[in-house]
């Protein structure tokens, strides 16, 4: 699929910390165990989304086992506490925040990766015996295209454009790069039941969860008539729709923590917007959300 072209700008995606790859053998150093390794990460952040959706689409519980974290973090700059003695033990008298999402290597007590990409295509390229392929052979590109589109085309993109700093003419060129984006999804999923293959890929997992943050967050910083716009797309909120259906989807739905996340940090002022939902995601998640 084609994605729209955008302006050359930054995303709000932070830098990782830590970058390492678990490889196939001990030569890697980090190499394939089950039950070495272990995920950080909170659900209401969309990085979390995206790794317990592909976590629990792969199976991998018992594999690589996951800690969930609060929804909103207890330190300053978006750190949590927990996570510490793992910055601190993997790199001296480390500056930063304790950031999640995390992998951590049980065996050393310190941090592979923070960067949810690398983290998400080596839970499914080094344990996944079960499941779905997620990122299937020669797809990459298709997959990389949707994280951008994802990144920068509707999350940054709704961000700007509900920006209360902002010049109008900057959040109109936003809201339309939004919804050129949100239109060309549209009509690509048209008698689609996923995004780039006949099975359930990363590409839909990003998506998912840029959709998710865009009703749940992003809305509330919009006026009522843009939010009416972006929801008509009635084949693109559809998918979004079954995709919350499937219980490796819905049971990470934490609308509350993503709420409190969202007004813990956020100095933007609420819109018209906030009051016209495009999903009632409540209804559509598989099962209440049980970690605070």
């Amino acid at each position: 699929m084609t994605v729209t072209p955008l302006a050359a700008h930054t995303t709000d995606r932070p830098t990782p910390a830590f970058r390492g790859r678990i490889g196939r053998d001990a030569r890697s150093g980090h190499y394939a165990v089950p039950g070495r390794y272990r995920l950080h990460l909170s659900t209401a952040c969309p990085d979390g989304l995206r790794i317990a959706v592909t976590h629990s689409l792969l199976r991998l519980d018992t594999v690589c086992p996951a800690t969930y974290l609060p929804a909103v973090p207890d330190c300053p700059g978006g750190g949590h506490s927990a996570l510490r003695p793992l910055y601190d033990a993997s790199a001296h008298r480390y500056p930063g925040p304790a950031t999640a999402p995390v992998l951590s290597d049980d065996w050393s007590g310190r941090i592979v990766s923070t960067h949810a990409p690398d983290i998400m295509r080596d839970l499914a390229r080094r344990f996944a015996t079960d499941g779905p392929s997620l990122y299937p052979c020669g797809a990459e590109s298709e997959i990389e295209a949707v994280e951008r589109m994802c990144a920068e085309g509707i999350e940054e993109a709704a961000q700007r454009a509900g920006s209360a700093g902002q010049e109008p003419r900057e959040c109109d060129i936003a809201l339309t790069t939004l919804l050129e984006n949100l239109g060309a999804l549209d009509r690509w999923l048209v008698g689609r039941a996923y995004l780039i293959r006949d099975e359930v890929t990363a590409a839909d997992v990003e998506l998912w969860a840029a959709l998710v943050q865009l009703d749940t967050v992003h809305r509330n910083h919009l006026d009522a008539a843009a939010v009416q716009r972006i929801a008509d797309h009635p084949t693109l909120w559809a998918y979004a729709r079954r995709l919350a259906a499937h219980p490796a989807f819905g049971t990470h739905l934490d609308l509350d923590g993503i709420a409190r996340r969202h007004h813990a940090h956020c100095q933007g002022l609420e819109a018209a917007g906030a009051a016209v939902q495009i999903l009632d995601w409540a209804s559509h998640a598989t099962r209440p959300f049980r970690r605070s």
